[in-house]
């Protein structure tokens, strides 16, 4: 005899913001990764430092882009993923293209976060109102429209 499956646990509501924000460093996660390959293959560390740690670096970055997918619903998440944007900005230093990267992954990042949070707040607001009446006050109409309950059929209505 078998023991009862186990319900399967409900699935936690993620917001605008969060869903954004883990998908671009999903995203970027594998530009940082790319990143460190380009910095070991141009060997643009200095003299001291073997060009392997390119690729090491790239790979840590990439691992905590990822970890910080994890974490955006937190506040301290986005701000670890703003940290992470100014580390893919400072590698601008070393591969001038990663200027480039940090610019467009930026701009993607900041629309995530800021327009995820309005659509949050908005869908918030738009939870908390009953739901017979639109943000203007006018009725919402409702398809398909409901029909009064009545002891007769339908068919025989229009038979009279």
């Amino acid at each position: 005899m078998t023991a009862p499956a186990d319900a399967p646990r409900p699935r936690r509501a993620r917001g605008a913001a969060e869903s954004l924000a883990s998908i671009v460093l999903a995203f970027e996660s594998v530009i940082a990764f790319l990143g460190g390959l380009v910095i070991y293959g141009l060997k643009a560390l200095p003299e001291p430092i073997e060009p392997w740690w390119g690729i090491v670096a790239g790979s840590v970055v990439a691992v905590l882009m990822i970890l910080a997918g994890r974490f955006v619903r937190y506040p301290w998440g986005i701000a670890f993923g703003w940290v992470l944007q100014l580390v893919v900005a400072l590698g601008a230093i070393l591969v001038p293209a990663l200027g480039l990267v940090a610019l467009i992954f930026g701009g993607m990042y900041a629309y995530a976060t800021i327009k995820g949070a309005q659509l949050d707040r908005r869908n918030a607001q738009l939870a908390a109102k009953p739901p017979s009446t639109s943000r203007n006050g006018e009725r919402r109409l409702t398809w398909p429209p409901k029909r009064p309950s009545s002891s007769s059929s339908p068919t025989a209505s229009h038979a009279a």
